[in-house]
């Protein structure tokens, strides 16, 4: 296993980390074997953001007696109301709810204490000047946590709070689905920029990743395989799969970035991210998959570029339609994605089918139908 430091935290953590969100609805006896697969291996970071109180514990059982192995990446604002996940920034309920963390999981400190999923600039200046924060420097003062970290989904929120100096390391979603958003359809142009740096990104992740490298502060990876959409061809927007040695691969040559959270629902998704470090660089190529992508690939599919913009009704084309993709290719969809989507100020369900959208999208995507689907897969 290879070790990356994390950033100013100083860190040093395993390239490859457990992103333990699959080990909600395992036995105990699963998520041991699990969790032991990836300490075996050299795996030293995991991730939990997760509030529902039978997987805090059973991972606490999973690392007893081996807690010093682990750099945890523990959430701050996930609690579980009422049998189910809730974000929040309601302290009544964020001091319990991390509090609960720390005795299930056995402990008494994280690493890294994340803010949890602020996806909005509004929202990331109201924590940064309210109680939020308070409470966070209250828990670094103390020990509970070493490192201040902050979980999200939007570049630019992630790029503010890698210029506040105080988040030491940011967890955020990369992929080549996520990254890559052309201004055309030309997929010459757009895969011939991959051996060039940053070229072919979207500018503001591309500023992201160099604000991040600038700074000092490291990233942590989540949606490597963008909810498992890039791992099929059926699924791909590339009309092409990718393996998870590939995907953690794009993942791991973005700048700042030190560890990519894997999520395995068993042992063999374990060794699938594994074989990483066995690889030789012909496995892990994704540049000439992508590049050998069928032209029409990206024709219907959305690839989040964000051109359908601005929505009458304003909804975030772009977001509903990633949050639907990531549920759309799990059997139910993840309580997390569910509490993203709510979380947005327009839903699917506020669309009024006018269409102006779509005659704006470079790739002849049916938005207002993918609305209607969005609507009914969560619900509103």
């Amino acid at each position: 296993m290879n070790y990356r430091r994390l950033g100013k935290t100083e860190l040093m953590v395993s390239e490859i980390g457990f992103g333990a969100e699959w080990m909600e609805r395992k036995t105990a006896e699963e998520v041991a074997a699990t969790t032991q697969r990836f300490a075996q291996a050299g795996v030293n970071i995991l991730d939990c953001w997760m509030a529902e109180p039978e997987v805090r514990s059973n991972l606490g059982a999973a690392i007893a007696g081996d807690r010093d192995h682990w750099i945890i990446q523990g959430h701050i604002g996930s609690t579980w109301q009422n049998g189910q996940y809730v974000r929040t920034r309601d302290m009544d309920r964020v001091k319990p709810a991390f509090e609960d963390l720390l005795a299930r999981l056995g402990t008494d400190h994280v690493e890294l204490g994340m803010i949890h999923y602020v996806d909005a600039l509004e929202e990331f200046d109201a924590i940064m000047n309210g109680p939020f924060i308070a409470y966070v420097r209250e828990l670094l003062a103390s020990g509970a946590i070493e490192h201040v970290g902050l979980s999200t989904h939007s570049p630019e929120v992630a790029r503010a709070a890698a210029l506040s100096g105080e988040i030491e390391a940011i967890m955020f979603s990369v992929n080549p689905a996520f990254d890559m958003m052309p201004a055309t359809s030309d997929l010459d142009a757009l895969f011939g920029t991959y051996d060039a740096g940053l070229e072919g990104m979207e500018p503001a992740r591309a500023e992201l990743y160099a604000t991040c490298e600038r700074e000092d502060v490291g990233i942590t990876v989540m949606k490597g395989y963008a909810g498992g959409r890039l791992l099929t061809e059926e699924s791909s927007p590339f009309g092409v799969a990718l393996t998870p040695v590939q995907c953690i691969h794009y993942a791991l040559t973005r700048p700042a970035v030190a560890s990519i959270m894997v999520g395995a629902a068993n042992e063999a998704h374990v060794d699938d991210a594994l074989a990483y470090e066995t690889a030789t660089e012909e496995e892990r190529d994704y540049a000439s998959v992508l590049a050998n992508a069928p032209r029409h690939a990206y024709f219907g599919q959305c690839t989040y570029c964000g051109h359908c913009a601005p929505c009458a009704a304003h909804i975030d084309i772009a977001l509903v339609n990633k949050f639907y993709d990531l549920a759309a290719a799990q059997p139910r969809v993840p309580a997390s994605v569910q509490a993203h989507y709510e979380a947005l100020g327009a839903t699917a369900a506020d669309c009024i089918a006018c269409e102006e959208c779509e005659s704006r999208c470079p790739f002849g995507v049916k938005i207002a139908d993918r609305m209607t689907k969005a609507a009914a897969l969560f619900g509103r």
